[in-house]
Order: C-alpha cells, then sequence, then structure tokens
C-alpha cells in the first residue's frame, strides 16, 4: 500500500474506533463494505472486517467494563451461541465464492439488512409516542422456557431465546464478515429489554471472543489483509476509548439517532457500488466511496461533539447552538 492510502486507513481506523466505543459495534459495518467498494474480495473484505473487529474490541471492552456497563452472563450465552454460527457462515461464503456468486449475494444482503435495521432504529428514535415504537421485550420476557436468566435491572428472559437470538446473529455474522453489533444490539434493546448503555458494552465483551474466532478462522483460509487490518487498528486504538467515554454523556434516543445514520449510510454506498460496477457507471463508484468515509466522519465527528456540548451543559447535548451563541 501507498503511504497516502495507509494514512487514510489510520484515519478510518479513528473514526471507526470512535463508532466502535460508542455505538458497542467492531466497525465491520463499515469495514467490510469498504473494503469490497476499494475493490478486495469478497472473503477478504469479510474476514479483514472481523479481524479489525478483534483488535478494536478488546480496547472498548475495557473502558466499558470501568463504566459497569457489561452483562456477564448475557454475554457468556451470546458469544457461545454466536460463535457456531460464524462457524456456519463462513461456510456459506465459502461456498458462494466457489460459485462465483459471493461479491454480489454479500452486497444485496448489506443493502438489505441495513436498510431495514437502520429504518427501524430512526423510527424508534424520533418517535414521541411510546405505543409507536416495535418493542417486544414485555412478550419475549413473558415466555419463560427454562432455564431463566436474571439479566442486569432485574430483567428475566429465557436462556433459550438468548441463545437462539445469537445463534442467528452469529450466522449473519460469519456470511457478512461483521461481529453482529449493528444486529445485536437492536435485539437487546428491542428484543430483550436491556438498556442502549448496557447494550453497547456487552455486545464489545461478546464481539472480542467472537471477533477472534472469526478472524482466526479467516486467516486459516489466507483471507485476512494484514496491513489493512494493522493501520486501521492504529487509528482505533484512541477512537475507541473516545467513543466508550461519550456513551455516558449522550441521551440515549441520540445514540439511536446516530446508530440508525450510519446502518444507512451503509446501505446506501453498498446500493451505489452494485449499481456502478453493473452499468459501468465510475461516478455511482465515487459516491459509494464518498458514502463510507463521508459517513464515518460525520458521525464520529457528532459524537465527540454532542459528547462536548453535554460536558458543557450547553442545547441538548446533541448539537451546539452554534448559529445562536
Amino acid at each position: 500500500m501507498s503511504l497516502l492510502l495507509i494514512l487514510a486507513f489510520v484515519g478510518f481506523g479513528l473514526m471507526i474506533g470512535t463508532l466502535f466505543g460508542f455505538f458497542g459495534m467492531g466497525g465491520s459495518f463499515l469495514v467490510t463494505p469498504a473494503l469490497l467498494v476499494i475493490g478486495y474480495p469478497a472473503e477478504v473484505a469479510v474476514g479483514s472486517g472481523l479481524a479489525f473487529v478483534f483488535g478494536t474490541s478488546v480496547i472498548g471492552a475495557i473502558k466499558h467494563r470501568d463504566h459497569g456497563h457489561v452483562d456477564y452472563k448475557l454475554a457468556a450465552i451470546m458469544t457461545v451461541a454466536m460463535t457456531i454460527g460464524i462457524e456456519a457462515g463462513k461456510y456459506v461464503v465459502l461456498f458462494l465464492k466457489a460459485t462465483g456468486q459471493a461479491d454480489l449475494i454479500i452486497s444485496i444482503a448489506y443493502v438489505g439488512l441495513l436498510a431495514i435495521v437502520g429504518l427501524f432504529t430512526l423510527r424508534d428514535a424520533r418517535s414521541t409516542d411510546d405505543e409507536s415504537s416495535v418493542d417486544l421485550s414485555e412478550t419475549v420476557q413473558g415466555i419463560e422456557l427454562p432455564p431463566m436468566v436474571t439479566l442486569r435491572g432485574d430483567i428475566q428472559v429465557s436462556g433459550v431465546i438468548i441463545f437462539a437470538v445469537g445463534l442467528a446473529v452469529g450466522v449473519l455474522s460469519g456470511f457478512l464478515g461483521v461481529g453482529g453489533g449493528f444486529l445485536l444490539m437492536p435485539a437487546m434493546m428491542y428484543g430483550l429489554g436491556v438498556p442502549a448503555a448496557v447494550a453497547v458494552g456487552t455486545d464489545i465483551l461478546q464481539i472480542t471472543i467472537s471477533g477472534a474466532y472469526g478472524a482466526f478462522s479467516y486467516a486459516q483460509a489466507d483471507a485476512v489483509a494484514l496491513p489493512v487490518v494493522g493501520a486501521m487498528l492504529i487509528g482505533s486504538a484512541l477512537g475507541a476509548r473516545i467513543g466508550a467515554g461519550a456513551t455516558d454523556l449522550v441521551d440515549e434516543d441520540d445514540i439511536k439517532g446516530y446508530f440508525a445514520a450510519m446502518l444507512l449510510a451503509g446501505s446506501l454506498a453498498v446500493g451505489a457500488k452494485q449499481l456502478g460496477t453493473a452499468y459501468g457507471i465510475e461516478a455511482l463508484n465515487t459516491v459509494s466511496i464518498v458514502l463510507i468515509f463521508g459517513a464515518a466522519l460525520l458521525v464520529s465527528s457528532a459524537v465527540v461533539l454532542a459528547a462536548i456540548c453535554r460536558l458543557r451543559g450547553d442545547a441538548t447535548g446533541t448539537w451546539c447552538r452554534l448559529t445562536t451563541s
């Protein structure tokens, strides 16, 4: 890689690290499509995304443990289930690679999942009526299928349901090359009733283990771009600490809003890349790159500014009222 490209990946890692520490996601939901957009093969993009997840999550897990945002029982069950699911997802990717359809199918899956989860989360963040928010946690908690597990906040949920959710997310994680955070975080908040801050911290602890397994699995298939991963981890080391600290300072609805913005940007970027490639429109390829890197820059900057505003006691803590000050 050229020096300029290395510096670009370091900067990208800083932004992703900030988002990771804030959202509890390893950043592979942006790293993998970014590598696809740049032109890396699907299996390398997936494997590198998981390797980056592992490296970044170690840093973030320590910070969130210090803030008391981790439910260890929930993380343990999710980790076992997701580890099994990741192995299954990996074989799906290798099978699709053999058929020559891996790039197309993984990209389409990204567009659909990112868009659906992003729109759902955005709707919930903007809702002012609690009844209009789709929350299945009370129904799920009412299913008394033993063994029952008591989570933080005296929440009781069936261990079988927690395992099933982790298994499903694990399959998608191994298939898409993501740590599972962009799916697991909404599942814990809306499905299990876990508070956003605890969902973030628990996500990171679980991702540390499952990400390590996924990275090792893909490395055995020689599908990890180590120079890319190393450059991004340099930047993410600082970013993860910044994002973890910001989680305590920003309102829960704001966390959901920023989360939705990142998912929708990722969906649009991968969609633009596929259209550009299919129809030979170079401008769409450029748009996809701008969306990936631009969204990471804008949202990570918004997170930092929101935390600074909250510390200063300005406005609502989301944006400082610079135009009226």
